[in-house]
C-alpha cells in the first residue's frame, strides 16, 4: 500500500534517478498513483510523493480529464511568457490536513518529452494548466517543492501552517 509523503520527509528533497526498466511493479505503482490522485482530488502525483526516488509521475489535464503516465519526463523548453496562479500540493498540508495554497509564477507553456508505459517516446507542447501541472510534478523529481518559488516571507507563512499539520 502506497503512503503519501508530506513536507519534512527527505524523499521529497531527493533528486530522483532515471527509470531504467519498465516493470510490472512500476506499472502497478503508477495505476495506484492515478487512483490516489483522483481520490484526493489532485491533478498530479510524482514518485517521491509516494516514497520512490525514481523519475516517474502521473498527471491529469483537468479540462479533458486525459491522464498522462510519464516515465523519465524532461521539460525541453519553456515559453517566454509566464503567469502567476495559485498552487497547492498533496504533500504540503496545513493543520486541517488539506493542501496549503500560494501564488507561484511559472512559464505559461512548455515542451515535455517522456516515455509511456510501453517504453514509447512521447512529446507534447502543453500550455495553461497542463503546463503548470507538469512543471510542478517534474520539480518533485528534482527535489523541489512549489514553496521554493515563494518569497521568503510568504514561504515562512506557508511553513507555519505546514508545521501545525498533525501527522
Amino acid at each position: 500500500m502506497l503512503q503519501m509523503k508530506v513536507c519534512g520527509d527527505l524523499v521529497l528533497r531527493t533528486v530522483c534517478e532515471p527509470v531504467n526498466q519498465i516493470t510490472p511493479e512500476l506499472l502497478s505503482t503508477m495505476d495506484t498513483m492515478v487512483n490516489m490522485m483522483r481520490e484526493q482530488n489532485g491533478v498530479g502525483l510524482a514518485a517521491p510523493q509516494v516514497g520512490f526516488a525514481s523519475r516517474f509521475l502521473v498527471m491529469m489535464d483537468p479540462d479533458s480529464e486525459t491522464v498522462y503516465r510519464m516515465i523519465n519526463p524532461v521539460i525541453i523548453s519553456r515559453g517566454e511568457k509566464s503567469c502567476t496562479m495559485e498552487e497547492g500540493c498533496l504533500s504540503v498540508l496545513g493543520p486541517d490536513g488539506l493542501p496549503v495554497y500560494a501564488n507561484v509564477t511559472r512559464p505559461e507553456s512548455v515542451v515535455v518529452e517522456w516515455m509511456d508505459e510501453q517504453g514509447v517516446k512521447k512529446a507534447a507542447q502543453m500550455s495553461g494548466l497542463p503546463a503548470r501541472i507538469v512543471q510542478h510534478e517534474t520539480d518533485h523529481l528534482d527535489g523541489k517543492l512549489f514553496i521554493d518559488y515563494l518569497p521568503a516571507v510568504r514561504r515562512e507563512m506557508v511553513m507555519r501552517k505546514v508545521r501545525k499539520y498533525k501527522r
